[in-house]
């Protein structure tokens, strides 16, 4: 995840913590890139960790600003050959500022120079919209609209349109040369082998440039890449054909012309700018759930001033606190909470529900959102830099980013396939021109080119990254937040799913159902010391108490010294007594007798039985009644799907938490577990059942969260929770989980068919275009069958990957 603007300022060069960021890189043509990028940054003092995705052509980089700034990280990517994409910002005249200001500027993580120029202060900046932002606040200028989209994993348009443009002019080109070498000599006439020599150089040396130029690169810095073999199998074509043209006595000794491949190196260049220019839309397409997240949110607001007038701004410029006038049909802007009317929002594009909610007065609203029905007025709680939608655009993109375990698999191949491809290919060389009919120098050739245009590491580098990026664009279209590539493949395989009870499987807004005291105590007592506590508590449990007294109209009391001592009750100071609410054991404290306390029924009709003690004598119980959600059951059949085991982890007491299972159809439940015991069930079901997937909604399930193999929040948890889960889920419901390992079911098996496509492509077709099955059969394949072979194998990759998108 991109570092947010507000870290950035509160991070500069000389913080001690680490400073994550995400650098659009330039120049990547295959997956041999992106390693070889991460082995430079490997090497860099400073540098902690970098993830490189050929596929989103973007370098996530953790590294400590306090050892090395980031022009040293933009520099060591540039030594390895390739760019980082930047923008220069020009901030004016900022002459009244004080070098200070200026050295702030210089030191922030992402600005890589500062300078002064004729208009004023240049400040050239990695091109990001949180370096922008961070430096505009630290400047005090107004934050710019331009380039809002440039972020977020959107591939720049200006190199697709660059590529394009060559593809016109190297298929026009082509076309000549191609009728002209394939008439069998119907068109031969005085000087045509001249004319295609003029013909194919510019398909191949202007149209092609971005192949001799990487190659060039590539060998400079010892390595090979995807380059190396287009620019070595169309240079020796176009070589080959030239010195047969100009000199044809140096590579025949017979009367006869030798034959010459003009066709082929055209076609060559040609064939493979076509499968690049497909595969760059392609990868445009992978990226599109994040452009429609962007897109959620609109460009201006309407903030409704003190003395009641309207006025249209930038939401950039919205402050916090600041009241906006929210049009029924109108997107709401940012995070607010409503002051004045009442509407139907659909929030379907952040959860993925249908259904428009209800919204009144006191409600949160989320910027992206839709405003139904009627005109509100709602008052912004977070800036665009701290949004709810924000958030999901920087986790979906940290999740496309990263690298899930499989991948490593294609990168250690791909780190070494060119080397092994050149080899290849110069021993098929070798062989066809000591045993190979007759012409063998020309057989050679071609043999050569064959296989190094055939061969294609491409498919490799592609076969994941792409998967990833639309399966994670499509769960956050369905609600289901993934914090990182390795939870879809872990997710494929889940054998066991845990599921908390309260606020996961029941609606958690339970409701107190009876008041049984102690003796000597009195009901309003018993409730008014529960409520008086519980208010400080997050729990569901908590707020059906205070909302329990609320309605009886009882004033609660003063409350000092809150406690929260996670799955088993809060504790504070009322009127100099320690007062005790939660479980049985934790309310007694070890000095009240288990007789002292009353007897209760509810215990057996399955209820959730709250106890208050106070002073270290006992108040009361309260017993409780939550409801299952009506989604429940639809959601745990799904769950039980390939052979899944489902079991129900609870604080609760044994009958209540059966009496819920019961409802929604689950057999194994653990009750009256702690937070911690929560964890060692999750530890111990590992070792026996195979990988574990829970999921939680509160502080209790935070450790249990953090113990699985995955961990999934309910959206409205706690931040706790969220932060230590791998899986976020926007919406209340737990078909979302079930979409999530049905999503990363259907990734890892599409992952699985574009690796199986790659590497059988490359160990068939590899020998083929060497020449095995000439002895034989007399089958050789041209260069220009290999050519569009290689073109098709990656579009066909991206392509498998985008059926993702409606599956």
């Amino acid at each position: 995840m991109a570092t947010e603007a507000k870290d950035i300022v509160a991070r500069p060069r000389g913080s001690s913590d680490p400073v994550e960021m995400d650098l659009p890189i330039e120049g990547m043509t295959c997956a041999a890139c992106a390693t070889r990028i991460e082995r430079k940054l490997a090497k860099e003092p400073g540098v902690q960790d970098s993830v490189v995705n050929y596929a989103t052509e973007a370098a996530h980089v953790e590294f400590d600003a306090a050892a090395i700034p980031t022009k040293s990280v933009v520099d060591a990517i540039r030594a390895a050959g390739y760019d980082v994409r930047k923008e220069t910002l020009q901030l004016g005249d900022l002459s009244n500022g004080s070098k200070s200001l200026l050295s702030e500027i210089e030191s922030l993580p992402g600005v890589i120079s500062v300078t002064s120029g004729s208009e004023g202060i240049d400040v050239e900046i990695v091109a990001s919209d949180v370096v922008r932002r961070a430096v505009e606040s630290i400047a005090g200028i107004e934050q710019s609209m331009s380039a809002r989209h440039a972020e977020h994993g959107v591939l720049s348009v200006e190199p697709i349109n660059r590529l394009k443009r060559k593809l016109i002019l190297a298929v026009i080109l082509s076309i000549p040369v191609v009728i002209i070498s394939m008439s069998h000599g119907l068109l031969d006439f005085p000087g045509s082998r001249w004319l295609l020599l003029v013909l194919s150089a510019p398909v191949v040396f202007w149209a092609g440039s971005d192949f001799f130029t990487g190659a060039w690169t590539a060998a400079k810095h010892r390595a090979t890449d995807m380059n190396t073999l287009v620019a070595l199998g169309a240079g020796s074509a176009y070589v080959f054909s030239a010195i047969a043209t100009v000199a044809p006595s140096v590579v025949s000794t017979s009367a006869a012309m030798p034959d010459i491949y003009f066709e082929a190196a055209a076609v060559i260049v040609t064939l493979i700018l076509v499968g690049r220019y497909l595969e760059a839309r392609a990868k445009g397409k992978t990226g599109q759930a994040i452009q429609a997240l962007i897109s959620l949110q609109p460009e201006t607001a309407t903030v409704v001033m003190e003395d009641g007038t309207e006025h249209e701004v930038p939401v950039d410029h919205v402050d916090v606190n600041s009241n906006l006038l929210i049009r029924p049909g109108e997107a709401i802007p940012l995070d607010a909470r409503i002051v004045s009317g009442t509407s139907s929002i659909d929030e379907s594009m952040l959860t993925g529900e249908p259904i428009p909610i209800d919204k009144n007065v006191g409600d949160e609203v989320f910027g992206g959102t839709i405003n139904t029905s009627g005109a509100i007025v709602v008052n912004v709680v977070r800036a665009q830099a701290d949004s709810t939608l924000q958030k999901i655009v920087e986790t979906v993109q940290r999740a496309q980013s990263s690298k899930a375990p499989i991948q490593r698999i294609a990168d250690r191949v791909a780190g070494i396939f060119v080397p092994i491809v050149i080899v290849i290919a110069s021993i098929a060389a070798v062989v066809w021109y000591m045993i190979g009919p007759d012409p063998v120098l020309t057989n050679a050739m071609v043999r050569f080119v064959t296989v190094l245009i055939i061969s294609c590491p491409c498919a490799l580098g592609l076969a994941t990254p792409t998967a990833i990026m639309v399966g994670t664009g499509r769960a956050a279209r369905k609600g289901v937040l993934i914090a990182e590539g390795s939870a879809l493949e872990t997710g494929a395989s889940i054998d066991t799913i845990v599921l908390d009870k309260t606020g996961t499987i029941t609606v958690g807004k339970p409701t107190v159902t009876s008041v049984t005291t102690a003796d000597g105590q009195s009901a309003e007592v018993l409730v008014r010391l529960a409520a008086s506590v519980e208010m400080y508590s997050e729990h569901p449990i908590a707020r059906a108490i205070v909302d329990y007294a609320e309605a009886a109209g009882l004033a609660r009391l003063k409350a000092q010294d809150f406690k929260a001592s996670a799955g088993f009750g809060v504790t504070a100071t009322v009127d100099s007594n320690i007062v005790r609410v939660g479980r049985k054991t934790f309310a007694s404290n070890g000095i009240i007798n288990s007789d002292a306390w009353p007897t209760i029924q509810g215990e057996a009709a399955g209820e959730t039985l709250v106890y208050v003690s106070s002073g270290g004598k006992p108040v009361g119980v309260l017993a409780l009644h939550d409801v299952a959600r009506s989604t429940s059951i639809e959601a745990i059949s799904r769950l039980r799907t390939r052979d899944r085991r489902v079991i129900m982890v609870t604080g609760d007491n044994e009958e209540a938490g059966r009496n819920i299972a019961r409802k929604v159809g689950i057999d194994e439940v653990f009750a009256g577990v702690t937070p911690q015991g929560k964890a060692d069930a999750i530890a111990d079901l590992r070792l026996k059942s195979g990988l574990v997937a829970m999921v939680g909604d509160g502080i209790n399930d935070a450790p249990a969260l953090a113990a699985a193999d995955v961990g999934i929040a309910i959206g409205d948890g706690t931040d706790i929770a969220v932060k230590a889960s791998d899986v976020t889920l926007m919406r209340n419901d737990l078909n979302a989980a079930a979409d999530f390992l049905d999503i990363s079911a259907a990734t890892m098996a599409t992952i699985k068919q574009n690796l199986f496509f790659a590497f059988i492509y490359n160990i068939v077709l590899i020998p083929v275009a060497a020449g095995v099955l000439f002895p034989a059969y007399g089958l050789l394949l041209s260069p220009i069958l290999a050519s569009a072979a290689m073109a098709l194998s990656s579009v066909s990759v991206v392509g498998n990957s985008l059926r993702l998108r409606s599956a």
